[in-house]
């Protein structure tokens, strides 16, 4: 997902969407574990969307607190 989507969002569709990326992942580390996995690079692109909405959250939380 690309940055500027993520920007558009309301914080309550980011939480929605981390949980929702967090379930996949977690689903998806098992199927590696037990050999099951067939895409491999799901793996990586969601931790990197985790890392996106993480890194939107903290600007946010920057541009509160600096007022801009």
């Amino acid at each position: 997902m690309k940055p500027a989507e993520l920007r558009s969002m309301t914080e309550d569709q980011l939480n929605k969407l981390e949980t929702e990326l967090y379930t996949e992942w977690r689903n998806l580390r098992f199927q590696e574990s037990v050999g099951q996995l067939t895409n491999n690079a799901r793996i990586r692109t969601i931790r990197k969307d985790i890392a996106r909405i993480l890194t939107i959250r903290h600007e946010r939380v920057l541009d509160a607190e600096l007022g801009n």
